[in-house]
């Protein structure tokens, strides 16, 4: 049986995210920081898959944290399929670059960048082993190209050097069986983190498609990326927006 390890599975995202692997027999090992009520809801919704649950609370901006995630996740299960870096630190405050506090700052390079070379030197050697893994990092619409985003300078920073890493690091795993993508929603606010996209179908909305995007939109994609039989697919940075601002217009 596959296993997956998920960073912030409990709520938002990766809650969707969650449930998509639980529902296709994976093993998930999901870890979480603060927020205990949002396991036992995921506990409790998911009692018949609780054999298949594993939860692990850490700080994935602490080394020594990433480290037990990892070492209790293999531990459980004997191997690790899926890596998903679904956690991240963000600061909801429009501020400019020479506002921020330097622990802001760190916090957001080490939550969102410095999170994933610590996983993935824990992972990598254990998927080498299996000749098989894959590995999901997060960006934001428009990563791909380092794009500016006013008042998230920290934060857009640190996931446009995610996209460099993540190819980079698609090429050197390939000859090992494993591939790394970047997905990068767009703008799913709110309850919709964890919304069906059937629920969204029934919430007309102003974007190109009538629809909001989901947390299902963003599992589903996930789901397709980690399949065995996707293994062409890799160094790629996949934006999921419903058509959204993807039209630059000059003024």
């Amino acid at each position: 049986m596959r296993h997956a390890l998920i960073t912030a599975g409990s709520k938002g995202l990766g809650r969707k995210v969650t449930e998509h692997l639980l529902e296709k027999n994976y093993c998930v090992t999901v870890n979480y920081r603060s927020d205990f009520h949002a396991v036992e809801e995921l506990i409790g919704d998911y009692k018949q898959k609780k054999d298949n649950i594993h939860i692990v609370q850490g700080d994935v901006t602490n080394k020594e944290d990433i480290i037990k995630i990892v070492q209790s996740s293999y531990k459980k299960f004997g191997r690790i399929d899926t890596l998903i870096n679904n956690a991240g630190p963000y600061i909801f405050e429009r501020k400019k670059l020479v506002d921020y506090e330097d622990v802001e700052w760190y916090s957001m390079i080490e939550g969102n960048l410095s999170s994933v070379f610590h996983f993935v030197k824990q992972v990598v050697p254990i998927m080498r082993e299996q000749h098989f893994g894959r590995i999901i990092n997060y960006g934001f619409q428009g990563a791909e190209h380092a794009s500016g985003w006013l008042y998230r300078s920290a934060f857009s920073a640190a996931k446009a050097g995610l996209a460099s890493l993540t190819k980079t690091l698609a090429i050197e795993e390939a000859e090992n069986g494993i591939t790394v993508n970047m997905v990068c929603p767009g703008n799913i606010a709110g309850r919709m983190k964890e919304s069906t996209i059937d629920e969204a179908r029934n919430r007309r909305d102003d974007k190109p498609i009538g629809r909001s995007g989901t947390g299902e939109d963003i599992a589903r994609l996930i789901g397709f990326l980690i399949h065995e039989q996707s293994d062409l697919i890799t160094g790629s940075i996949i934006e999921a927006t419903g058509a959204e601002n993807v039209i630059h217009r000059f003024r």
